[in-house]
């Protein structure tokens, strides 16, 4: 369904909500049995009132079993006919006008009913039970009780009525579908802004991630040189401050472009705030650069076209790269060498980030575990732009990590 399109809605005197519409309906039944009650009581036989009694009793209960309703209305009207050839004076009269209640059961049958034979099937019974009349029923003493133009006449009636009954229920049908139909979009379109809502947390939860623990750890270990080198040589601590600082720089940058990211509709800081610090694959040199100064041993190379990555392309290959260095920090520590790969090939991107654990062996590096949600947000963006993402411990020392992104030109 194409999404702004009108959907068809039941009209107010087909839906009444609630308990209004229930006693609407009631008070249509009693109308009905009203009805067929009043038309009996036109005749004087003995048993013309009781017969259309129990007629509009049954019509009462049309609703909710207009099968079984029909049923009984159909032997009533049979119990009439046979009382009426009893004796010299007829105790029913037959027909009579409360026989409408026959027509009024039809058109429950047709309009209540939830089978698709059931409407075909009332309305082959009234014409049968009308034909019938033409030849009578000798084995219940029927005598035949139309003619010719009358069974036209009777005919020509259930059939207006018939058909008015299956509009009425193919319109009730179809009214019901489109509300169904609607409910169902409704609650997709739900579901659509739900995830994408949880998409966007999650961009985001891997964006502060990425930002913060890169920027923390690398603060943290030129912190401890700063503190080591302090007395010693003053000048390697300043420039480790410098470091700090500089990535301390970086990373409220770059939690500002986030901060604006969650800022929906408020244009005044969108066109107030200054552009964004751009993240393309010249960060990668920029990021080795700092993992150098926290004491890692880093190789890079990077043959990669310019202009062949799109801006989502490069910002993947950096995060990845800087998360690597990051669980190199914080597992392996400083004096572990790295190696850095990223090269074009055939229209895919391959990033591999390989360390050698400082010597020490797997399952045995700082904190006594590797990775956790730095490793689930690399697969995520990996994924996310439908590449393939493998990561693991290497034979006996260190960890690689390697990602292959489909790319597209810009």
């Amino acid at each position: 369904m194409i999404e702004g399109e009108t959907v068809p809605v039941p009209s107010a005197w087909m839906a009444l909500p609630g308990r209004y519409g229930r006693a609407v309906a009631r008070a249509c039944d009693i109308g009905v049995a009203l009805v067929v009650l009043v038309a009996a009581d036109y005749y004087s036989a003995e048993y013309d009132l009781a017969v259309g009694g129990l007629m509009a009793l049954c019509l009462l209960a049309r609703r909710r079993f207009p099968g079984t309703v029909m049923a009984a209305v159909l032997v009533l009207c049979v119990a009439q006919f046979v009382l009426a050839g009893l004796g010299d004076m007829p105790l029913v009269s037959a027909p009579a006008a409360y026989d409408v209640a026959v027509l009024f059961a039809m058109m429950s049958v047709i309009h209540h009913s939830r089978t698709t034979w059931s409407p075909y099937l009332a309305g082959a019974v009234v014409l049968l039970a009308t034909a019938a009349g033409t030849v009578g029923v000798p084995a219940l003493g029927i005598e035949p009780f139309v003619d010719l133009e009358a069974l036209l006449i009777f005919w020509g009636l259930t059939l207006t009525v018939w058909l008015t009954a299956f509009v009425l229920h193919t319109r009730r049908l179809y009214a019901e579908s489109q509300a169904a139909r609607a409910w169902h979009v409704e609650r997709e379109q739900e579901q659509r802004v739900q995830l994408a809502a949880a998409r966007e947390r999650a961009e985001i939860a891997r964006e502060l991630h990425d930002v913060v623990a890169h920027s923390l750890a690398v603060m943290i270990l030129q912190a401890d040189g700063a503190e080591c080198v302090l007395g010693k040589s003053p000048n390697m601590a300043r420039s480790a401050l410098q470091t700090i600082a500089a990535t301390g720089r970086d990373a409220i940058d770059d939690m500002h472009r986030i901060v604006r990211v969650l800022r929906e509709g408020d244009s005044d800081f969108a066109d107030d705030d200054p552009p964004r610090r751009p993240v393309g694959l010249d960060e990668v040199r920029v990021v080795a650069e700092r993992a150098r100064t926290a004491g890692l041993t880093v190789d890079v190379s990077v043959e990669v076209e310019e202009g062949r990555l799109s801006s989502a392309e490069e910002m993947t290959a950096v995060r990845i790269v800087q998360e690597s260095l990051t669980n190199v920090l914080r597992h392996a520590g400083s004096g572990a060498a790295v190696d850095i790969r990223l090269h074009e090939e055939q229209g895919t991107l391959l990033i591999s980030v390989v360390d050698d654990g400082a010597g020490t062996l797997v399952g045995r590096g700082v904190g006594g575990h590797f990775g956790g949600n730095g490793l689930v947000g690399m697969r995520e963006r990996v994924e996310f732009a439908g590449g393939s993402f493998e990561a693991g411990p290497r034979l006996g020392s260190g960890w690689h990590v390697r990602a292959s992104i489909p790319t597209r030109t810009k």
